[in-house]
């Protein structure tokens, strides 16, 4: 037991009873071994698909709904991984793991996002080959993207895609489509890394299993170079 041992708080004995501990910046040693005062946090992971019109904060008084109202019943704190624009919808991460969190939405560790774009007017070969390859921002050039035409509408005079990247800068589907004179008229993230939103419903959230953690995980990896670029990154 403690009590048996030689106690030193913050490298001073103590031999008195009913010592107060700050457990958050006192360092305590028995026989001269740091003993851990925290209580493990058990992480959580969730997986919500995020409607049009909501929030992506943690309080915002200006927010008529965030998406901290959708998981309340989750009863752990937990903040969302990176950012969705609230006209834009799909899968979201929400966790308490920071170190996760960070390696998700840190360019530096390339985890792919795929988003389904409907963008305005016909979207030909040339500008999808600026789309795919790199598109000057006003913080500079974007990394190469995955393209993939889906469809022509008509009647909407609207083109189909799906883009996959790599980085996470403010708002960037919308800045680049802009850029190449095709704004986004609707935009959904459909996959982030290794998941999909299958068939949750929006509005709704599941907890992730662990392989689906642990791949995550991996796919991170270690962080890998970034192009250079002008201007502050934004996730």
């Amino acid at each position: 037991m403690i009590a048996q041992g030689r106690i030193s708080v913050n490298g001073k004995i103590i031999r008195e009873q009913g010592v107060r501990i700050d457990p958050q910046n006192d360092v305590v040693c028995v026989d001269g071994d740091r003993i851990s005062l925290s209580t493990p946090v058990a992480h959580v992971y969730l997986m919500l698909n995020k409607p049009r019109g909501v929030h992506t904060t943690v309080s915002d008084p200006h927010a008529p709904v965030t998406v901290m109202s959708l998981v309340e019943q989750v009863g752990t704190r937990v903040y969302p991984v990176g950012r969705l624009d609230a006209d834009t919808a799909g899968l979201l991460l929400l966790t308490n793991d920071g170190d996760f969190a960070y390696r998700l939405t840190h360019p530096r560790f390339h985890v792919p996002r795929t988003y389904r774009v409907r963008a305005a007017g016909f979207v030909g070969r040339g500008v999808a080959e600026r789309l795919a390859g790199s598109v000057m921002l006003d913080d500079g050039p974007t990394m190469p993207a995955g393209l993939k035409y889906l469809d022509y509408d008509e009647a909407t005079r609207s083109t189909l895609l799906e883009i996959t990247l790599t980085e996470g800068r403010n708002r960037q589907i919308r800045r680049m489509m802009q850029a190449v004179s095709h704004p986004v008229r609707d935009l959904v993230r459909i996959s982030y890394g290794n998941l999909t939103l299958g068939s949750l419903a929006p509005g709704t959230w599941r907890k992730l299993r662990p392989q689906e953690v642990e791949e995550l995980k991996n796919l991170a990896g270690e962080p890998k170079p970034l192009p250079p670029r002008r201007g502050k990154h934004s996730q």
